[in-house]
């Protein structure tokens, strides 16, 4: 998996900083996750195709995770796009974009699909062969929603060594490779085990934007390779964050710590503070691996 920071700064556009949006890359799909003011010109300078994005995940309907999505889903339209976009988010998201479209006489030349959702329980809103997303049910101060993207487990690995100890030719590496036993041409059957290795581990990434420190979610992050949480204010302003019902980057510590994640990468900072590597010394004192997502960083895992 490969995550790419377009925007992870709270609030408002600034020169040098965007609001939330970010783009995940799994097994050859690229879903993008929020959508801020300045996606569009984010996603450009960092060298992602527009043609790939055919999913984009909303948490809530907060100006800084949705103000950019009108005027990408517009540019999609100028640029000639053909291929259908599927638009999941909170129930209402439907009525701004569309509200927006017909006011200013617009349309799009590709089929636009809204998978709306209000549901407080973790729901699956989009699944193939490769990959499965589901809901993670967060608190704020609307309704919001984290989103959990799962590879599915892969084709087992060849043993090189056990098909040619058999001398087991390539047309049959296919179903070796899907599981199957091997019957040799003297009869005797070869079990998979001895031709194949367990396939790789699925990787996994949980994205929780805003939120109030809430052990609620644990269940759904549980031990999840990476976990992104908001960490709005640093301790300090603890009374802050429960007041607008957000998070510090100590309480994002304690979720990552509980679950047992593989790494947290924190984001949505409030630029009231002049340094965000003070949210990794605080984070740090609860939890080990705590990265800092930055605009225009990418993580790989």
């Amino acid at each position: 998996m490969k995550l790419t920071i377009l925007g992870c700064y709270a609030a408002t556009p600034r020169t040098f900083t965007n609001p939330t949006s970010q783009v995940l890359e799994v097994k050859n799909r690229i879903f993008l996750i929020d959508c801020g003011e300045g996606t569009q010109v984010a996603l450009r300078k960092n060298k992602i195709k527009f043609s790939k994005i055919e999913h984009i995940f909303i948490s809530h309907l907060h100006g800084d995770h949705l103000y950019g999505l009108v005027g990408l889903v517009s540019t999609f339209m100028l640029l000639g796009r053909v291929a259908d976009l599927h638009i999941h988010g909170p129930r209402g998201i439907k009525e701004i974009i569309l509200l927006q479209l017909r006011l200013s006489n617009s349309f799009t030349g590709y089929n636009l699909y809204f998978h709306e959702n209000d549901n407080k329980e973790s729901i699956v809103v989009y699944e193939d062969d490769k990959v499965i997303v589901s809901t993670i049910p967060l608190v704020h101060r609307i309704y919001t929603m984290g989103y959990l993207f799962q590879e599915k487990a892969g084709l087992k690995r060849l043993n090189p060594e056990g098909v040619e100890k058999y001398g087991i030719e390539k047309l049959y590496y296919r179903n070796i490779v899907l599981g199957k036993d091997i019957t040799l041409d003297d009869g005797r059957t070869i079990p998979n085990e001895e031709l194949t290795f367990e396939p790789d581990k699925p990787k996994s990434y949980a994205f929780c934007s805003d939120t109030v420190f809430t052990e609620t979610i644990i269940p759904y992050i549980k031990e999840v390779d990476s976990l992104y949480h908001e960490s709005t204010f640093l301790q300090s302003e603890a009374e802050l964050a429960q007041k607008t019902m957000h998070s510090t980057a100590i309480q994002a510590a304690t979720i990552a710590k509980e679950a047992n994640v593989g790494q947290l990468i924190l984001g949505h900072y409030s630029t009231r503070y002049d340094s965000i590597t003070l949210f990794k010394e605080e984070a740090q004192t609860v939890f080990e691996n705590v990265l800092l997502a930055d605009d225009g960083l990418s993580f790989e895992w």
